[in-house]
């Protein structure tokens, strides 16, 4: 039986917030299973060009066969969206993208391959890396991390309240065995008395965390943030998709520090910090799915999107 297809995430919202045209360039910096790629490529005929990026060698190869009809209009990448420069510079897009889109949650089959590890769901080894290439694993970190390495870990990653219970009980268990498996884990949070929110299994956001910290989830996402929106050209935009309080949290204060007049501190009676606006937020709430979509994609529940437009040399001339 063949895996259903990966069902895009607020596929009308990305669309109408990327403004495509005909002869734009955009980039996908999450393809996973290309399903927001393949319906850009396809708003976006004739002229317009894709590149997609992913650390997930498997998901390339999945989106690379999506994608074929497409032709030379899409041009994939092994790499993650925080090497977005490298990879515009490569496919010759020095001048920046029309739009870019970041959709930072995991594909269906990502989730549903028991041998990624990434789900208590089914039982498989306790991996979890996008980059399958790239070290650690998450046994490496429950296995050998201390117990405060791994209570900062919950803490930080997964906003865990039972932390400090949860690494106290896998320092025992591993004493008298590694912890390979994700059943493993999933019983050993179970067992230390831990209760997840109402409609969540316990360890939710133990599996949360480790996979957040294998893969540098956070340090990626900041990275990016940094100066993301010098790799737009004017009136080109960056949309994002975050599936929890941590991203999207680093997600707002960026774009609002990217729209900002001024980074000077408020009490500072001239300003000197050199700053200009680089961007326009188009949507200054947080857009969520819509409750049709939810009941009909159970993934998309937890999403949010927001949207900026950089701002061009004119537009900032009264700054």
């Amino acid at each position: 039986m063949q895996p259903e297809r990966h069902v895009p995430v607020m596929p009308r919202e990305v669309l109408e917030a990327l403004n495509l045209r005909g002869e734009g360039l955009y980039v996908d910096g999450t393809l996973g299973e290309a399903g927001h790629s393949s319906l850009i490529l396809e708003k976006s005929a004739p002229g317009g060009r894709l590149l997609g990026l992913d650390r997930d060698s498997s998901s390339l190869e999945r989106a690379r066969a999506r994608l074929a009809a497409y032709g030379e209009r899409a041009r994939l990448e092994h790499c993650g969206y925080e090497e977005i420069g490298d990879a515009l510079e490569a496919a010759g897009w020095e001048d920046g993208a029309d739009g870019i889109l970041l959709d930072l949650g995991m594909s269906s089959a990502q989730v549903d391959d028991a041998a990624r590890g990434f789900s208590f769901m089914t039982d498989g080894p306790l991996d979890m890396r996008m980059d399958t290439t790239a070290p650690p694993t998450a046994a490496d970190l429950v296995n050998h991390f201390s117990e405060s390495e791994l209570v900062r870990i919950l803490r930080e990653f997964g906003e865990e309240r039972s932390a400090r219970r949860i690494a106290r009980k896998v320092v025992a268990e591993r004493q008298k065995g590694e912890i390979r498996t994700t059943s493993e884990l999933a019983s050993l949070v179970e067992r230390a008395g831990v209760r997840g929110r109402p409609g969540h299994h316990p360890a939710t956001r133990t599996f949360q965390a480790l996979r957040i910290a294998v893969n540098d989830e956070l340090g990626r996402l900041a990275r990016f943030l940094d100066d993301g929106w010098r790799w737009l050209r004017p009136g080109g935009r960056l949309v994002v998709i975050s599936y929890h309080s941590l991203e999207d949290r680093m997600v707002k204060h960026a774009l609002r520090r990217w729209a900002a007049e001024c980074l000077c501190p408020p009490r500072r009676p001239i300003c000197d910090c050199g700053w200009s606006r680089k961007v326009r937020l188009v949507n200054r709430r947080l857009m969520t799915p819509t409750s049709d979509e939810v009941a009909a994609n159970a993934r998309a529940r937890s999403a949010g999107l927001r949207v900026v437009e950089r701002l061009s040399a004119l537009d900032n001339s009264h700054d």
